[in-house]
């Protein structure tokens, strides 16, 4: 009793409000309407595998929430109460993943075209008692989590969470209303234990037992309803927000890597806008993402100049792709959000003294150092978008066998589209888009007459060469200066059809090319519905994506 009392005075999660348990309420299909054509098939098999072998399963988390209002799922969880081992001896290919959580991945099929279901066991609603506290955090404290279930840290939060329990109590522990619920696709029956149905009917995000004890545990649920509220447009319920301004620097105690990829799931899952829009709203849009910091102006908006209209541009293509089903690369937004800062820095070091090109290389280490720091998966990040940057100069210089080395390159189509992006913003002229585009489409004749063009233009000075503020010198080629070629008709056109953010590097379409003399749409035409890889989501247990 003494113990509560201090930390209730110090502010300790240890006064916390107990978390209501709910009650079991069973909804039939006319009731709920889920549309059992929106269900992924491979989803049903794990849970039907899961009921065969004599186990409790259900499609569960966001799945249902999207089902319910009519929205085809990007990922399909499931809840069990088999174990992690048991749930990984019933099928060929499943994987024990993740310490904080433990889940099983089933996976189905190969490649890129494989599908990952999801599965975590009920776990227990513990009270503040019952778990072990330690100082410090998952990289300081690893030797004292050794062995442990159930562990928080001086804060509340959550370090490990291992202990199974009933399905009321695992509804309990999950974070909003509209996550809680569970879907038996072979009854076709939604279990509701804290009115989320209702809530989902209201759009309304509620938070389940006291808001402040809940960020506390997992501070990362001040993101998740940010990205809820702007992803299904749903408001936050008062009491749900109050909570969150004072909780926000807790933040500042989740490993860097989680939060990057919170800030990825923010910016890249088809509402980065909105989601910029209700980080302002919620207070959070400076301080808590180092690079939204270098985006955003000092009252969290997208500024008003050609970078701010260039980042707007970069996330606007981000959500149409996706609303069209269509993938999207994490490096090529990154890139675009990022570029403004690599750019003051460049400069300033070429002012100093330094040479463009190690100007340009000391610039990307520096932004990168401050903005992304040391995350899982760096590497990988760091290449993409730093072959992408590098690129950018050399747009600028064709002449010689240059421009034909450049387009050979594998991210010649990310660094295009990148440049053409910068062109519709108004950094530079379009005039350099464009040469590259009919560059990259046409024949070895057209390619020759250009350069040709090109040299000329140079050679002459003429006042269109002169460089334009953010930009290097352009040279344009009058459209209907070089050569017609019936399409197709070149083996050495290149399949390009370039898009101001098109492809991101990805795939391409294969057409042959048009007649580098008419002006072209720098918009590639859209992808069959494709969907993005699962992960293990930050709730652990069936949280949604």
């Amino acid at each position: 009793m003494i113990k509560k009392l201090i930390n209730k005075l110090l502010g300790k999660p240890g006064g916390a409000i107990a978390t209501p348990l709910g009650k079991r309420v069973e909804i039939a299909a006319e009731e709920h309407r889920i549309d059992p054509e929106l269900l992924d098939e491979r989803g049903v098999k794990v849970v039907k595998g899961l009921t065969d072998a004599g186990f409790e399963a259900y499609i569960v988390g966001g799945a249902v929430r999207d089902l319910l209002l009519n929205r085809r799922p990007k990922d399909f969880d499931v809840a069990t109460d088999a174990t992690p081992e048991q749930v990984k001896n019933q099928f060929r290919r499943a994987f024990i993943i993740g310490r904080r959580f433990r889940i099983v991945h089933v996976v189905y099929g190969r490649g890129r075209e494989h599908e990952v279901i999801e599965v975590s066991t009920f776990r227990a609603l513990l009270k503040e008692d019952d778990a072990e506290q330690v100082q410090g955090n998952e990289k300081t404290s690893k030797g004292a989590l050794e062995g442990k279930s159930h562990v928080v840290d001086a804060s509340g939060r959550v370090l490990r969470d291992n202990v199974w329990g009933p399905q009321i109590e695992d509804a309990a522990r999950r974070d909003f209303t509209v996550n809680a619920m569970y879907y038996d696709p072979q009854k076709q029956m939604v279990v509701d234990y804290h009115g989320g149905l209702a809530d989902a009917r209201k759009k309304v995000l509620r938070m389940i037992g006291d808001p402040e004890t809940r960020y506390r545990e997992d501070p990362v649920r001040i993101l998740r309803a940010v990205r809820f509220a702007a992803k299904l447009g749903f408001t936050i319920e008062p009491k749900t927000r109050a909570p969150i301004a004072a909780m926000a620097p807790l933040l500042a105690n989740v490993p860097l890597s989680r939060m990057f990829d919170e800030m990825i799931k923010l910016l890249q899952t088809g509402h980065a806008l909105a989601s910029i829009d209700e980080l302002r709203k919620q207070g959070l849009s400076r301080g808590v993402f180092p690079i939204l910091d270098a985006v955003l102006d000092k009252d969290g908006a997208l500024p008003d100049n050609v970078h701010g209209k260039f980042v707007r541009l970069a996330l606007e293509d981000t959500d149409r792709r996706v609303s069209e089903g269509r993938s999207v690369a994490p490096s090529f937004m990154l890139a675009c959000m990022l570029w403004g800062d690599v750019q003051q820095r460049w400069k300033r070091l070429i002012d100093g003294g330094e040479g463009p090109v190690p100007a340009l290389q000391q610039a990307i280490d520096l932004v990168f150092d401050a903005r992304v720091g040391d995350i899982s998966g760096r590497g990988k990040l760091a290449a993409d978008m730093r072959e992408i940057w590098m690129m950018q100069p050399r747009f600028e210089r064709r002449t010689g066998s240059g421009p034909h080395r450049l387009i050979e390159q594998p991210r010649y189509r990310a660094g295009f589209d990148f440049l053409a992006l910068r062109a519709e913003a108004g950094e530079i002229d379009s005039a350099l888009a464009d040469w590259w585009e009919d560059f990259a489409l046409g024949s070895e004749d057209d390619r020759r007459a250009l350069l040709d063009q090109a040299r000329e233009t140079q050679r002459q000075g003429s006042p269109r060469s002169k460089p334009k503020a953010g930009g290097g010198r352009v040279h344009s080629v009058p459209r209907g200066a070089v050569s017609t070629q019936v399409a197709g008709e070149s083996a050495a056109a290149v399949p390009f059809d370039g898009a101001a953010g098109g492809d991101h590097g990805g795939d391409a379409d294969g057409e042959g090319a048009p007649n580098p003399a008419k002006k072209r749409r720098r918009r590639r035409k859209p992808k069959a519905a494709g969907g993005e890889g699962g992960s293990a989501s930050s709730e652990g247990a069936g949280g949604d994506a």
